[in-house]
């Protein structure tokens, strides 16, 4: 998990972005995502973690249905050369319920790790690439969603770059 520190400093954060735009940036960022890369997706109940996560998928080329793996934990893709493991750790009381899944034996060179609620795994889970960040904003215009990313590696680095760029 990102340390405290990095908690008060996000690398890099959005403005406020209705669900469009949110949308719109993950498809982007899927361009830019290269295996091997972990990214744990945090915030409350409802702030669009899934909603990013679909993004990011179909930006990848999934052209099918991208569901939540709330309740089977972790949804599997194939996706050319990379392989996506989406996971859904709300319903894990314990991290060590995560060996069961085995995912030391599916992450690998050619994998891209999306892991929701990852504050449940801790410990047992690989460190982050990157930690996103969603909470809910309010505007005139109405609800949105603040994204506020953070570098944990080279390759986190890299994708702040991008995602920059992008904005």
């Amino acid at each position: 998990m990102a340390s405290g520190e990095d908690r008060q400093r996000p690398t890099l954060e959005t403005e406020v972005l209705d669900e469009a735009a949110m949308i719109a940036l993950a498809a982007r960022l899927a361009t830019e995502l290269a295996a091997p890369l972990v990214v744990f997706l945090e915030g409350d109940l409802g702030a669009g973690k899934t909603t990013f996560v679909r993004a990011l998928i179909q930006g990848l080329g999934h052209p099918g249905r991208v569901k939540s793996p709330t309740y089977g934990l972790l949804e599997h893709y194939e996706l050319g050369a990379m392989e996506v493991l989406h996971l859904d750790l709300y319903r894990i009381g314990d991290p060590g319920e995560l060996e069961y899944l085995g995912i030391s034996d599916l992450h690998d060179e050619r994998s891209l790790l999306l892991i929701e609620w990852p504050e449940r795994g801790e410990g047992a889970l690989p460190a982050p690439d990157l930690s996103l960040r969603l909470q809910e904003a309010f505007t005139k215009q109405g609800v949105g969603r603040r994204l506020s990313f953070y570098a944990h590696s080279n390759s986190g680095i890299e994708l702040c770059r991008s995602i920059k760029a992008m904005l």
